[in-house]
This record gives structure tokens, sequence and C-alpha cells, in this order.
């Protein structure tokens, strides 16, 4: 079963996290950000993963902890729910419309961490999400996760659309890159390993 359960206990944050990859897209989300749940909600649903995630933060403080937090975890699960990578199609380039938002997500599960993020925002918050964490969600998810992950905004308004379709559209790509197939023997790496 490629699955991981976790928990992360910090002064900042209390995390338990369970992830299920070969899942329905169901999801059960406890952030104490609603606009957080409703986007990793969403990339449960197009990313075809269950998820259950309660996190307590220290929210009177600000949302950073418990986003990077969360985004901390999300990765390691990934990373250990995939745990030797063997079979799986490796990457993945998804360009998701929302309204008048598209965004392309193209990720490697490759080992090796790194996140190119370009995606201005014009607005502060998005409910009580403050925007400029959602980079520092995704390089924490990313390093995490040991994945190279690159996120484009080709453009885009409204704020609430622009995270929206980058949410579904990491959902989508992790779907299709974490595909086992039959074509792949072992890992798809000429090294050996991933």
């Amino acid at each position: 079963m490629r699955e991981a359960k976790l928990v992360r206990k910090t002064n900042e944050t209390d995390i338990e996290l369970f992830l299920k990859l070969d899942g329905n897209g169901l999801a059960r989300i406890e952030s104490g950000i609603g606009f957080l749940n409703h986007m990793l909600v969403l990339f449960s649903k197009h990313g075809f993963l269950d998820l259950d995630l309660k996190c307590k933060g220290d929210l009177d403080v600000d949302g950073h902890h418990t986003i990077e937090d969360i985004g901390i975890v999300l990765g390691q699960a990934l990373k250990q729910a995939l745990n030797n990578k063997e079979g799986i199609v490796r990457y993945s380039t998804k360009f998701t419309p929302m309204d008048e938002a598209l965004s392309m997500v193209s990720l490697d599960i490759s080992g090796r961490p790194y996140l190119y993020f370009d995606v201005p925002m014009e607005r502060e918050y998005v409910g009580s999400f403050e925007t400029e964490l959602l980079e520092e969600f995704l390089r924490s998810f990313a390093y995490n996760a040991g994945i190279t992950l690159h996120i484009k905004l080709i453009h885009g308004k409204n704020n609430h659309h622009i995270i929206e379709s980058i949410f579904k559209g990491l959902g989508r790509a992790i779907d299709e890159a974490i595909t086992i197939s039959p074509k792949v023997k072992g890992v798809l790496s000429t090294k050996g390993t991933l």
C-alpha cells in the first residue's frame, strides 16, 4: 500500500496527517485556515489522493508556521508513501485553467529538491490566507518530498482563481507522476536510483 501516516509536534504546530496515494480523492482537512482547507481538498480531489489532516497551529501569531509545517509533513508523507519509487512515471506537466487564470505545474520526482516559482500576486490575502505563503508552502512541500517543482502563472487576475489553478494542477501532476507504468522496470533513471 502506498500510504503514509505522520505526526509532527513542535512549539508552533501539532500536525497529524494520513496520505494514501492510490485513493479516491477523499479529504478531511482541519488546518485552521479556511482557504487552505479548500485548496487541500481540491488538491486531493484532482490528484485522486486520500488525505486526512489535522493541524493546530499558532494562528494567533499568523499563518506562516501552520502553512509551512503542513507543507513539510505533506512532502514527507509523499516521499515515504513512494518508498523506492519503483515503476513510477516520474515526470508530469499540467496546464490548469480556472476561469481567467491559467497556471503551469511541472514536476520531477527526482530526489533533487528544487522550487521555481513565478506567480505574481495582486492581493495580500485571500480570506485569512496570506498569498505570500503560497511559495513557502510549495517550497516546504517540494524540499521534503524530494521533487523538482516548477510553477508559473501564465495569466490571471483573481488571486483565488490563480491559487486554485495551482493546487488543482499540483494534484493532477502528482497523480500522473506517481502512476506506475508496466514500461518502467525498477526506476526511470539511468543511475538506477531516484
